[in-house]
């Protein structure tokens, strides 16, 4: 039988520990270009996607896969600067998204962003996709339909499935392999509308490198990457955390200490998202809520060189907070 044209790439990294190896950019580049034309066998793609999966994705895989996706995009002709790019992808079951409040707070304060994910492929998770309908933020169903709610509000949620719908497969078969694939961690990096800032978030802290080092590949301007709440990009105001940042190139990394006392923290057992609305309008109050957005705030407000320090970078998103306009949810501004 003639070999599959895909199998060279299996056979590359599933040789076994002492002749298995990462794929180069180049390598993983092109078997990106298969998989997303649909050239790949089901079981070629599981076989390929667990194996990546055990042996943890590596920067040069990352950029070449990501390149792969941004060579299939069409870049909308109402393209409009976008200053920050935050993927979300993980969901939430202990703690309400808080992080929808804190992109609020920003596209109040004249930050533009393209919030981009997926929803729906784990169990009793709160994707953005649903809180966000609880804002009133209907999602886009393109890059151009984007482009236009970012010119008008400053925000737009952009799932998955209305850019490359491939992906969103791809990540949905996590109920059949058990376990999330690398796409997950690829797709985060696709930066759709090419946005000079990048937040980027990890559940173990062992993927921040690859995510800071894949930016680095494909050239990221500046980037923040951090252990978030549940994997979000939220800040866990509990907790010290590492913040890694890529500025042009250059690495570096800071230590944000704790916002709040560890006893404050509880896991959230109503997961109640008429919360949101009501305590952005401030009819109701809660000090972890409002500390993660703060907190998360603080985290673009740095990565953007608003503020000098951590510090200053709370202080900064407190004020932020504290003047809100409460009947402002994501509308024209």
């Amino acid at each position: 039988m003639t070999e599959h044209p895909f199998a060279k790439y299996i056979r590359i990294i599933g040789r076994g520990p002492n002749l298995s190896r990462p794929l180069d950019e180049s390598e993983m580049y092109d078997a990106a270009k298969m998989i997303l034309n649909g050239d790949v066998d089901r079981l070629q793609l599981g076989a390929f996607l667990c194996i990546l999966r055990m042996r943890t994705e590596v920067p040069g895989e990352g950029a070449g896969f990501v390149r792969a996706v941004r060579d299939t995009l069409e870049r909308p002709s109402n393209a409009c600067k976008v200053d920050l790019d935050w993927p979300t992808y993980s969901g939430k079951k202990r703690q309400l998204p808080w992080y929808l409040l804190a992109a609020l707070l920003l596209s109040q304060n004249g930050i533009t962003i393209c919030m981009q994910g997926t929803d729906g492929h784990t169990q009793d998770r709160i994707f953005s996709s649903q809180a966000l309908k609880v804002l009133g933020v209907i999602s886009a169903t393109s890059l151009h339909d984007a482009s236009d709610q970012i010119r008008a509000t400053n925000f737009a949620y952009l799932p998955l499935k209305n850019v490359v719908p491939v992906l969103q497969d791809i990540i949905e078969l996590k109920s059949i392999l058990g376990v999330r694939s690398p796409v997950n961690t690829f797709a985060r990096m696709i930066n759709p509308l090419n946005a000079d800032h990048e937040l980027q978030t990890v559940f173990h802290a062992n993927y921040r490198d690859v995510h800071r080092d894949s930016a680095a590949l494909l050239g990221q301007k500046h980037m923040a990457v951090f252990k978030g709440e549940g994997g979000e990009a939220e800040r866990r105001p509990h907790k010290p955390v590492v913040v890694q940042y890529l500025h042009d190139g250059l690495k570096s990394e800071e230590e944000w200490p704790p916002m709040l006392p560890e006893h404050v923290y509880a896991i959230d057992e109503d997961m109640d998202l008429d919360r949101l609305p009501k305590v952005w309008d401030g009819s109701q109050s809660d000090v972890y809520g409002e500390a993660a957005v703060i907190g998360t705030v603080a985290y673009v407000l740095r990565l953007m060189g608003k503020s000098a320090s951590p510090e200053e970078a709370i202080a900064h998103a407190t004020k932020m907070w504290d003047t809100r306009i409460r009947t402002h949810m994501f509308q024209a501004v």
